[in-house]
């Protein structure tokens, strides 16, 4: 998935702990060949593949995994689509890039772009992607998936305390060994090597997304990595969104949305969704946050 993977697992010794490490590694790799675009093997290469030519019968775990996240779609107004992997990538962010892409190209990237164009035949079990040329990539949903199977795969082993962190993808389980609550630290936008605050985390998962790292300034306006499948434009306004929600996946996907939907509008759509939170850093360094989350800070 392109990411590095840390698992922790509380055991009673550290043969015990190694075996469920292991059994973690294994999961990461089997659900890496289900859902990779890279892998011309898997079946969302093939799916890819046959785009506007005919639908492709799929496990049944990557239906499900595909037909939420068309409901998260419809939850954010198309924020979040899995279809961006159809856009050309016109913008740059290695540093090369000094002025805006022209408007016709822009619009040309979008073209193939849209979660409606995902059909899905539930009885057969298949997908079909209309339009010719579309793809889909699970690049802003895949780790926190991932994160939540190799949790509940670990759950079921009997390992009592956990957290799997897919490079900020976290989902923890359990507490530490001396009982206190897993505990994680919100990283400082404008200094990554810091965290301006630290929340514990209970049987729960957090996804934090940033563009302190991967970002663009033109015009003295900076935007971020992340693009709006909808205009084909990099979101602007957040520079750190970080999630709380029951699972990483819905976590993952939200982050992502609320960078491209903008403060209001974000904070507007988590209250709305029972049991998830959120805390937002704009491009000024104000600190927002949902209904029912309180910080403390360090």
């Amino acid at each position: 998935m392109g990411s590095g993977f840390e698992v922790t697992v509380v055991a009673k010794d550290s043969i015990a702990a190694a075996l469920y490490l292991d059994r973690a590694i294994q999961e990461i790799d089997r659900i890496e060949k289900l859902i990779s675009s890279w892998d011309s093997n898997s079946q969302t290469s093939k799916i890819n593949f046959n785009a506007g030519i005919q639908p492709v019968k799929v496990d049944r775990e990557l239906f499900d995994l595909i037909q939420r996240a068309i409901g998260i779609s419809k939850l954010t107004d198309g924020a979040f689509d899995i279809s961006y992997a159809s856009m050309d990538p016109i913008w740059k962010f290695d540093g090369s890039m000094q002025q805006m892409p022209a408007l016709e190209k822009i619009k040309a990237s979008v073209a193939k772009v849209g979660y409606r164009h995902i059909l899905l035949n539930e009885e057969a079990s298949t997908v079909f992607l209309k339009l010719r040329g579309m793809k889909i990539g699970f690049g802003a949903i895949g780790k926190g998936y991932a994160a939540d199977a190799v949790k509940n795969l670990l759950m079921k082993e009997g390992v009592v305390s956990g957290i799997v962190n897919a490079s900020g993808d976290m989902n923890t389980w359990g507490t530490q060994p001396s009982g206190v609550s897993w505990k994680v630290a919100i990283t400082n936008p404008l200094d990554k090597n810091k965290a301006f605050a630290l929340l514990p985390v209970n049987n729960n998962a957090v996804v934090t997304s940033g563009n302190y790292e991967k970002y663009v300034t033109i015009n003295k306006k900076r935007y971020a990595h992340i693009i709006d499948p909808r205009t084909g434009y990099p979101a602007s306004g957040i520079v750190s969104a970080t999630v709380f929600a029951p699972k990483a996946e819905l976590a993952d996907a939200l982050a992502t949305s609320i960078f491209v939907m903008g403060v209001e509008a974000g904070l507007d759509r988590i209250n709305q969704i029972p049991q998830v939170s959120c805390i937002l850093i704009d491009d000024t360094g104000k600190i927002h946050t949902s209904d029912h989350i309180e910080i403390d800070k360090l």
